[in-house]
């Protein structure tokens, strides 16, 4: 229990901090700490954020740090392409799954040190 909530802890502070950090480390986490299978890391993750996202969204919105032109449009792709991702999710393999989030990890982790 006091493992989970640890991580919990954690992603919460990187959430607040850089509105990232979910996926980044609730997968990883959920996979290699808990044991639970990938499929159901990334579904539980998308749930825990939740959460998260809703309380950190208070605070920006209090602070007026939204763009709420760019958000809304955002936030429409985002409703389609969480659909489409929700449901490939079982029709694509664990490994190739894996090896997406890898080269996503990579690609983001370049683009932030240059």
């Amino acid at each position: 229990m006091i493992v989970k909530i640890v991580i919990g802890f954690i992603v919460g502070i990187i959430s607040g901090l850089f509105a990232a950090g979910g996926a980044l480390i609730l997968v990883p986490a959920y996979v290699y700490i808990i044991k639970m299978s990938e499929e159901k890391a990334r579904a539980t993750s998308v749930f825990t954020i939740l959460p998260m996202v809703i309380v950190s969204s208070i605070f920006y919105i209090k602070f007026d740090n939204i763009n709420w032109n760019l958000a809304l449009k955002c936030a429409i792709g985002g409703i389609i392409g969480g659909i489409i991702g929700a449901k490939s999710l079982k029709k694509i393999s664990p490994k190739i799954l894996k090896l997406m989030f890898i080269i996503f990890l990579t690609y983001s982790t370049i683009k932030l040190v240059f």
